[in-house]
């Protein structure tokens, strides 16, 4: 392998949304930083199965508040 080529492979803490913590090695950031996710699998949708649900006006419902009718 070459020399001086690759990324610094250090040690990082990840913080979860729940605000769980771990440590992992990572080439992201300088040692010690700390990542914060916005979205984990303890809290999207993909891995928990469960939907939100948002308010959104329909198109009908937009046009008729729009145009008074």
């Amino acid at each position: 392998m070459k020399q001086d080529i690759h990324p610094d492979y250090h040690e990082i803490t990840v913080v979860m949304t729940d605000g769980t913590e771990f440590k992992t090695r990572s080439t992201w950031g300088k040692k010690g930083d700390k990542m914060t996710l916005l979205i984990d699998p303890k809290s999207h949708p993909a891995y928990t199965g469960k939907r939100k649900m948002m308010d959104f006006e329909g198109r009908v419902d937009k046009f008729n508040k729009r145009y008074g009718r």
